[in-house]
């Protein structure tokens, strides 16, 4: 096996590079009261029916403990709804509001900004490529595409 070296591995350069759009997505969102992981839950509840604290919690890989946390931000400033599921009254179901709505808006507007800063560099080619490739990766290991 040849030694190409750490920085060379696609595990460190996806790391690295997550941790530095992380870092900067989170800058982006600040100014509306977000961070990457209440954007999560506002995409896994635009996605598919209302769900409740623990199916979100398993949907988008987060402890239940915080996802109790997350829902309680985005409910304290209007961008998630929770009712009482009319089939199990011991379940609480979260539902997008049209204020999560407006903001997940915004949050990808932010993220596609973000997207032609990353990849300014790169041709037109090499970006649908790099998205292709992404978009593979993520589907392999569960992650929304």
């Amino acid at each position: 096996m040849s030694d190409i070296g750490m920085p060379a591995t696609v595990t460190f350069r996806l790391g690295t590079l997550g941790a530095l759009v992380t870092d900067r997505f989170t800058a982006k969102i600040a100014d509306l009261d977000l961070k990457p992981k209440h954007v999560g839950v506002l995409t896994a509840l635009a996605a598919g029916p209302p769900a409740s604290q623990q199916e979100l919690a398993g949907l988008t890989g987060v402890a239940p403990s915080l996802m109790v946390t997350l829902a309680d931000h985005l409910e304290a400033i209007g961008a998630i709804a929770r009712t009482r599921d009319a089939g199990d009254r011991r379940r609480m179901v979260l539902t997008l509001t049209a204020r999560g709505r407006k903001l997940l808006t915004q949050c990808a507007k932010l993220a596609q900004d973000l997207d032609a800063e990353l990849t300014a560099s790169l041709s037109a080619d090499q970006r649908v490529q790099l998205a292709t490739a992404l978009g593979v990766l993520a589907g392999e290991n569960g992650l929304p595409t």
